[in-house]
């Protein structure tokens, strides 16, 4: 998988630009919760979870139906609140943060891959490109040499690209 940080960056990366106004900065830390949510299911290992499995690391919760769910439960929860954005960009917004989970992990160089389409396809897809190096499960093993060639490739592949996208959207948004 890519770290916590890895794509938190991204979900919120997306929120800005999706919702650029800066009152709407509590929807860019649910964007980032989202592209976060799908690691939950590392808790599977406490149970003996298969990893391969259906329920396992990478399964289900990484899948475009659970992004679907994901982010139609949240906007049934949190889109009617005075001042949200329209129902529509939201539920846009945390359906990519979600998905976006899955995209980071079919870029990273270990694994098993990622059910993208399950539970109607259980097969684990990776993309060809897979500059990311994959982050150690666990917090406690994220220390040492790994977790630093970990942050030194999602400061190339993830970071980087965020803060040159968002600096566009500034420039974009000076410009007209």
């Amino acid at each position: 998988m890519a770290s916590i940080i890895g794509h938190c960056a991204v979900g919120a990366t997306l929120g800005v630009l999706l919702l650029p106004e800066r009152r709407y900065w509590p929807y860019w830390l649910l964007a980032a919760a989202c592209a976060f949510l799908p690691d939950a299911d590392v808790i599977g290992f406490k149970f003996r979870v298969a990893y391969g499995s259906l329920w396992g690391h990478r399964g289900l919760s990484h899948s475009v139906l659970a992004a679907v769910v994901v982010a139609t439960a949240l906007v049934l929860l949190v889109g009617r609140r005075r001042g949200a954005p329209a129902p529509g960009r939201l539920w846009g917004l945390l359906l990519l943060a979600t998905a976006s989970h899955g995209v980071l992990d079919a870029l990273t160089t270990g694994g098993l891959g990622v059910a993208f389409f399950s539970p109607f396809d259980t097969e684990r897809y990776f993309f060809e490109f897979r500059p990311i190096a994959v982050s150690p499960i666990g917090v406690k093993n994220f220390v040492g040499e790994w977790a630093a060639r970990v942050l030194r490739s999602e400061a190339q592949w993830v970071l980087l690209p965020c803060g040159l996208l968002l600096l566009a959207q500034a420039a974009w948004r000076r410009a007209f």
